[in-house]
């Protein structure tokens, strides 16, 4: 039966991505990798997205375009794109990425020959608006020690802060087992965390991937938190938005527990917890101390960067 679905499913989210899809779909239709199927989840655009995914979806038969009546939010669209995925392998693309024509292939090469690898991505480009190099950059997450454990405290105290991992090759088996991406702000991190405990994260050597930063996005860096939260899903503006590193604190303990470790294992994980918690509360007083005096925030309120 297997041989009848494809062997990659690659999901697009999409809202409003007229400027750069084109460029972005044209990336993806060139991969030398030719047995995937692309799933598109328009989340209820307004402007010409549409008629872009139409028009691609009716000259290649591996397209298949969703949308949504209404906006679901961010996290619901991304998750949507993998539950109508049917692949062995799964990848999440952004509307305004790009990716070299050989990514799928040497991410499928790794993955087949390296079953306990759960993510394989490439090393990442930084380009801009016009599709210009701006800088190269490294994710650090080449986890592929043994131990849970030790991937675990690697993930958590690399010192870089994109996760364009999670826009690498992923083994559906292990993905279905977690809660997917969550509704609260940076989820991708925490799923992230919790792949690295379920098996090893593969870092290609060669650039293949471009991660495009624009203006655009630039919006999201003066939005309030409970305004973030409710980009990431809708029905978080009738919740309370607790602050960021407390919500991640506590969604990483929740993976400690999920996964399958052995006791050894867990008591590792958790004291790298302790040890990640206490780090960034001190980072939160000595921002409360030069920053927050006379602001009236404690020092547990601003904890959410």
């Amino acid at each position: 039966m297997r041989s009848s679905l494809p062997y990659v499913s690659i999901g697009l989210p999409v809202y409003n991505g007229e400027r750069f899809l084109t460029e972005t779909l044209d990336s993806l239709l060139a991969q030398t990798f030719e047995n995937f199927e692309l799933v598109i989840s328009d989340n209820a655009s307004t402007d010409r997205t549409q008629e872009i995914c139409e028009d691609y979806a009716a000259k290649d038969r591996r397209i298949r375009y969703y949308r949504n009546d209404q906006n679901l939010g961010a996290v619901r669209n991304y998750n949507r794109v993998f539950e109508l995925s049917t692949g062995k392998y799964f990848k999440w693309a952004a509307h305004d990425d790009l990716c070299a024509p050989v990514l799928i292939k040497r991410c499928v090469e790794v993955l087949d020959g390296e079953p306990s690898v759960v993510i394989c991505y490439a090393r990442a480009n930084i380009i801009d608006e016009r599709g210009r190099h701006q800088k190269d950059y490294d994710d650090l997450m080449d986890l592929r020690s043994p131990n849970p454990h030790e991937r675990f405290r690697d993930y958590l105290f690399r010192p870089a802060g994109l996760c364009n991992a999670l826009m690498g090759m992923i083994q559906v088996s292990e993905l279905r087992k977690t809660p997917l991406i969550g509704n609260y702000i940076m989820s991708d991190r925490v799923l992230l965390g919790e792949l690295a405990l379920r098996g090893k994260i593969c870092e290609l050597s060669e650039r293949l991937f471009y991660r495009r930063l624009h203006p655009e996005q630039g919006q999201w860096a003066n939005q309030t938190r409970s305004a973030l939260a409710a980009w990431y899903d809708p029905a978080n503006r009738k919740r309370f938005v607790w602050p960021t590193k407390w919500k991640h604190f506590f969604e990483y303990i929740d993976c400690i527990r999920r996964v399958p470790l052995s006791w050894h294992e867990q008591i590792w994980c958790y004291s790298y917890m302790m040890k990640w918690g206490g780090k960034e509360l001190m980072w939160a007083i000595k921002k409360y101390r030069k920053n927050g005096k006379g602001t009236h925030q404690a020092p547990w309120k601003i904890w959410e960067d």
